[in-house]
């Protein structure tokens, strides 16, 4: 009997290394711009290029993984993000341009982890298991509670060896995609669709549902990752905390409600209406920008940081969820195209806020304001997703 519970784990440790990736470089933007100089400006370019990267990583999938093949393509996965985090720790000291150093270990990890968050979805799916929507929901849960272990893990190193130490962590977190190597090199890996059912790319964008949700996937991205890529240098700047507690209140937190989110739904969905909790979601997430952006109160502006990670929790799983429901034979195709949207979304999201922040002379509430564009147009996807949902049906 093949042992799917291997598969799983594997999975699990993949979006782990995932949340990894996304989240070590951001607890050091601050340093990086004290240490080597760089700018507010540059410094957005980190999660930009990050995100970006996963982008062209995501449309390589849709096209070429399933002639590739899985298993190949999720080994290269944690070759890279074990390769990249390495980098991470040698190759601003190495090239004469630190910054040159920190983008191409960023480039080469994120080439990991979007391998990693377009396959581990549907190798997951295609397992025998029972109840696959709680399995599913578990699967992206994990990706908030490797953000949350890399921030309270990174948080307790700084703490006991100092922040200039950064770079022995970021060799012990290269460990664990390399320990995932063998992992996914030996577990039992299915196929999602047979070859011949197979919706091909052509096919999904000629659907006007499917736009809908790819809208919807773009404003998911931005509105998640551009709190949760600024939320430590908020709660410093902006809120005078101190590094260690802006960490824990600011991203560690985010990730936790994120987290907590996609639990009850994983939990009680069957007994809730996914448009109807992704709607109130998205209104939280206005009022939770609303906060940040305008409220000079630190509890407040704290909330509103915290609580965002609440009501974007839902967006990501729940978009595919909705998509897989509709297109069961999306297959590669539909997750890496959901997976490059979310992407964009990611890329552009934080990216634009680093921008008007330093425009505005480092105030990092202006560009906060402005990130409130994100949470709006995710409500008027899910408005045009809700009409043409049912426009199908009548």
């Amino acid at each position: 009997m093949r042992n799917y519970r291997k598969t799983k784990i594997a999975c699990y440790m993949g979006f782990i290394t995932q949340a990894i990736a996304a989240n070590f470089a951001p607890l050091l933007f601050l340093k990086f711009r004290y240490d080597y100089q760089i700018a507010l400006g540059s410094i957005a370019l980190i999660p930009m290029c990050f995100f970006f990267t996963q982008l062209v990583v995501d449309l390589f999938c849709a096209k070429f993984v399933d002639k590739i093949g899985y298993r190949v393509c999720i080994v290269a996965s944690e070759v890279c993000a074990a390769a990249g985090l390495l980098g991470l720790a040698f190759l601003p000291e190495c090239l004469p341009d630190p910054f040159v150093g920190i983008l191409c270990s960023v480039i080469l990890y994120a080439i990991g982890s979007g391998l990693i968050e377009v396959l581990c979805s549907p190798i997951v799916e295609a397992c025998p298991f029972e109840n696959k929507e709680a399995t599913m929901s578990l699967l992206h849960s994990f990706y908030c509670w490797g953000t949350v272990g890399t921030i309270l893990i990174s948080t307790l190193f700084f703490l006991l060896f100092g922040i200039d130490s950064w770079r022995w962590l970021a060799v012990l977190w290269a460990m664990i995609p390399a320990v995932n190597i063998y992992n996914f090199a030996t577990c039992p890996i299915e196929h999602l669709v047979e070859e011949d059912r197979k919706m091909g790319i052509k096919e999904l964008f000629r659907t006007p549902l499917f736009w809908s949700s790819i809208c919807l996937m773009v404003c998911s991205g931005a509105s998640e990752l551009a709190m949760a890529q600024w939320a430590s240098a908020y709660a410093e700047a902006a809120l005078g905390l101190s590094k260690t507690i802006g960490d824990l209140a600011g991203p560690c937190m985010f990730a936790l409600t994120m987290g907590i989110s996609r639990v009850i739904f994983g939990k009680y969905g069957d007994r809730m209406d996914l448009k109807k909790f992704m709607v109130g979601s998205g209104c939280l997430c206005v009022v939770c920008y609303l906060l940040t952006a305008l409220s000079g109160n630190l509890a407040l502006g704290l909330i509103g940081c915290i609580m965002c990670g609440f009501s974007v929790g839902i967006m990501w799983p729940g978009t595919i969820s909705i998509s897989s429901g509709r297109f069961p034979s999306g297959g590669t195709a539909m997750f890496a195209l959901l997976a490059m949207a979310g992407d964009l979304g990611g890329s552009i999201g934080p990216a634009i806020v680093g921008w008007v922040t330093q425009a505005a002379g480092d105030r990092i509430r202006i560009g906060m304001s402005v990130g409130l564009i994100f949470p709006l147009g995710l409500l008027a996807a899910l408005f045009a997703l809700g009409r043409k949902r049912y426009r199908t049906h009548t």
